[in-house]
């Protein structure tokens, strides 16, 4: 990769702002997005009419200008929306590092806001879509008749092969919900609030479709996570500490698809993310052994084992003995999802999961690690996904 796509340290996160996390939030997704937004301008100590750039990502329902509108901002000079639901997270984020330092922009608020729960649930599954003849709809041809029709079916089989292959057991991805949960508990934002789970617990909640369990699947949530980006001479003069974008990334996997890749030579690891991986890695001259805490993408635990695989934690195959004995836990080599992840504060397709990195910067999270200097962060998995880096401004 050449220097000039590095872009280290680039741009910083000045401001981040949230709606409660709820199953009914009573109000319209405009709504929820324009007090996020609000929210997160206000924790920059800026005015709506600063905002200049606006990113989102797939299925949001909220055109920026209709945001834009509503809080005043006025006129704008960069937006965009980036396709592949979750995979696109850390994505908007870095979309806002091209724009403020290509000076397009000076200050660019990614967001996600909807009524997942109250509203349309991505859970239900694909069944009730009208037949389209389309690229992006074709591929549910191949699987939709053999009844693999909702994301925890196209889970379920990554997760039976990587049991297979790996001897994980579905103890295994139970301490991932026992982590989240635990965190969430102490978490006042967390929908799971004061909720911890054992792994007893897990074990006796009810099949989805095996091997998940109800406990290996994400929160269906309403809410709105807000994110302030802009440059770092800018951010300096700002309300809040600029928590660095230490270097940000996108991948998508040789024959990949949409939560279906099962056509490649190994359906066991996520090639996309390890590519995320090579390209954090390769840009800032970090390692695993450089971070103390990370945001692992959870819509489902059995893909979190081998997120931290691809980012070098463990071996391949050995997630499910790096995660035993408190290792992801407060206090264990590596917290993960301090805030209580999807499966614990909300499903927020991710976006919370990088404001809760923000907060672990700043030294502000309800569950703080000691010490932190870097924090990556990951996006949904299975499909075309993103990452970040997180640090302290140096």
């Amino acid at each position: 990769m050449s220097e000039k796509h590095r872009l280290l340290d680039a741009a910083a996160i000045v401001g981040i702002g949230a709606t409660e996390f709820s199953k009914n939030s009573g109000r319209s997704e405009m709504r929820l997005a324009v007090e996020a937004c609000d929210a997160a301008i206000a924790d920059a100590g800026l005015h709506p009419s600063q905002i200049d750039g606006w990113v989102t990502y797939s299925a949001d329902t909220n055109p920026e200008i209709e945001i834009a509108k509503n809080l005043g901002a006025g006129d704008m000079t960069f937006f965009s929306r980036i396709h592949h639901g979750g995979g696109a997270g850390c994505g908007t984020i870095q979309q806002a590092v091209l724009a403020v330092n290509a000076g397009v922009a000076d200050y660019v608020v990614c967001y996600r806001a909807f009524n997942e729960r109250s509203g349309r649930r991505f859970g239900a599954g694909v069944q009730d879509r009208p037949a389209q003849a389309t690229a992006e709809s074709a591929g549910f041809a191949w699987y939709a008749p053999f009844g693999l029709l909702t994301p925890a079916q196209w889970v379920a089989m990554f997760a039976r092969r990587y049991m297979h292959e790996y001897g994980a057991t579905s103890e295994d991805f139970g301490r991932i919900a026992v982590a989240d949960r635990k965190h969430a508990a102490t978490n006042p934002k967390a929908y799971f609030y004061g909720a911890p789970i054992t792994l007893e617990d897990h074990q006796q909640s009810r099949w989805i479709v095996e091997p998940l369990h109800l406990l290996d699947c994400c929160q269906e949530s309403d809410g709105a996570q807000a994110i302030v980006v802009t440059t770092p001479e800018r951010a300096r003069d700002l309300k809040q500490p600029p928590v660095m974008v230490r270097a940000a990334a996108q991948a998508a996997g040789d024959h990949q698809e949409m939560m279906t890749s099962y056509y490649r030579p190994s359906i066991t690891g996520l090639p996309e993310m390890g590519l995320c991986a090579r390209q954090l890695y390769n840009n800032t001259g970090l390692g695993p052994a450089d971070f103390q805490t990370a945001v692992i993408y959870d819509h489902f635990t059995p893909l979190a084992l081998p997120q931290l695989e691809e980012f070098g934690f463990c071996g391949r195959g050995e997630a499910k003995d790096f995660i035993k004995d408190g290792n992801i836990e407060l206090g264990g080599r590596l917290p993960i999802n301090t805030h209580g992840g999807q499966l614990g504060e909300a499903y927020i397709h991710g976006m919370n999961g990088i404001a809760e990195g923000v907060r672990q910067v700043r030294g502000e999270s309800v569950n703080q690690v000691a010490d932190v200097e870097h924090v990556l962060v990951t996006s949904g998995t299975m499909v075309p996904t993103s990452a970040l880096i997180l640090g302290r401004d140096r």
